[in-house]
């Protein structure tokens, strides 16, 4: 995608620090340019395994103008195609989820198997060759239960070393061994990257979200020091002290990661949770009491899994929370909320959907109405770039630099691509 002046300027003036400027909020263009360079190139988080539990299982997800399929083969792997037939392009898998046998085209019945391969397509002659119409494949990455996927051609080689440092810290929870017990989908009315910075700051959390602040400490997320709340830091500070020791001596790390600068950036980090200490509850009890994998304690804490450009998680010792974010158009978003518990939790008995769910049902609504306030304030001829907190938003500066830095590059190396002549017969 060529990349206007204007576009190129507000990229080459980003000013650290600040917020962005207001087209990256409302632009169209560059709306698309984020496809092009964020979502079409990197690893996008999009489901979790429990999607697809078993052979025939799929999904569907739609990331801009590309359908991709996520089906899991007879062979138990987790596969992703683009959900396009091969003859004449029809959409194969019409559904958000179900269960098939064989993928089968609803136009003209050409058949595919769970791994992709063209196993039947009447009335093409002898000549056909059926290995050349494969489904075409797209990559795909499955770190401990969260599905990733990818666009490129070439996508990037450091999943890797995400996978290496969060493994250890994701594994204990078992979410491949879960259920999703809830699944909601909000529409938010703005853009991408305000969801996505509003996620990575709690400066905004004790004014608005009176629900996760039961079970969050007010200092886990970055406060300045004064003499009104120094005693209260200085005891949360021993609190995450001893609480990582146990926890180390359990082998759940909790050490904070934080590559958020990575072409595939993350960050995690374990922190206690407040009160009584074992989940993101209106109460901070267990809201399922089927605990998650080998656990046998509930005062685990909250391990906080963040990647960019796209996701975040919560993982308790009952529960796990993830959210994915998808952008539909410079002024509308996509935010996906699971909720997984045991596999063998049995509800009504073991947990209450209406309790697991009422924090972050009632946190994804603030958070919903604070990004629609900042898309409208954004549009106004008086909103400029406005300073971020050096103590509480310190996350969101390096999301926002991550996002420039990451359109820079692609539009350096579109730049230096060869141009293709098309040259038509007359």
């Amino acid at each position: 995608m060529k990349v206007s002046a204007d576009i190129q300027a507000l990229v080459d003036r980003r000013k650290q620090g600040y917020s962005l400027e207001a087209p990256f909020y409302l632009s169209e263009e560059i709306f698309r340019l984020d496809m092009d360079a964020i979502f079409r190139q990197h690893w996008i988080q999009v489901a979790v395994e429990p999607d697809v539990p078993e052979p025939g299982d799929y999904v569907t997800v739609e990331l801009g103008s590309d359908s991709i399929l996520i089906v899991r083969d007879d062979d138990m792997q987790v596969r992703a195609f683009h959900n396009v037939c091969r003859h004449r392009g029809a959409r194969l898998c019409n559904e958000d989820k179900g269960t098939v046998g064989n993928i089968v085209c609803p136009y003209h019945s050409w058949t595919y198997n769970l791994s992709g391969d063209l196993m039947f397509a009447e009335h093409m002659g002898e000549q056909f060759d059926r290995c050349k119409h494969s489904l075409k494949s797209v990559h795909v990455e499955n770190l401990a239960g969260l599905i990733f996927v990818c666009l490129a051609e070439n996508p990037p080689v450091d999943f890797a070393v995400m996978r290496a440092a969060m493994e250890p810290y994701l594994l204990p929870h078992d979410l491949p061994n879960c259920k999703i017990a809830a699944q909601i989908d909000i529409i938010e009315k703005g853009n991408w990257k305000l969801t996505m910075e509003n996620n990575r700051e709690c400066y905004h959390c004790v004014a608005n979200h009176p629900e996760l602040t039961i079970s969050l400490y007010e200092y886990g997320f970055g406060y300045q020091r004064s003499p009104a709340n120094a005693e209260g830091m200085d005891a949360f500070e021993r609190t995450c002290i001893e609480r990582a020791r146990q926890w180390e001596e359990m082998n759940l790390p909790s050490v904070e990661i934080d590559r958020l600068s990575d072409v595939t950036g993350f960050r995690t980090q374990r922190l206690p949770l407040d009160r009584s200490g074992e989940s993101q509850t209106l109460d901070a009890k267990v809201a399922s009491k089927k605990l998650l994998g080998e656990f046998r304690q509930a005062d685990l804490g909250g391990l906080s899994f963040w990647t960019q450009p796209n996701s975040w998680h919560h993982f308790m010792s009952d529960h796990i929370v993830t959210f994915s974010v998808i952008p539909l158009s410079a002024g509308e978003t996509l935010v996906r909320t699971k909720w997984l518990v045991h596999k063998d939790a049995q509800e009504g008995v073991d947990y209450d959907v209406s309790n697991l769910t009422a924090v972050w049902n009632a946190t994804n609504d603030q958070d919903r109405a604070l990004v629609e306030y900042s898309q409208r304030g954004a549009s106004s001829s008086a909103y400029e770039p406005g300073p971020y907190s050096p103590f509480t938003e310190g996350l969101v500066e390096k999301f926002s630099d991550w996002y420039v830095r990451r359109l820079a590059s692609h539009i350096d190396s579109s730049a230096s691509e060869p141009r293709t002549i098309n040259i038509k017969a007359v």
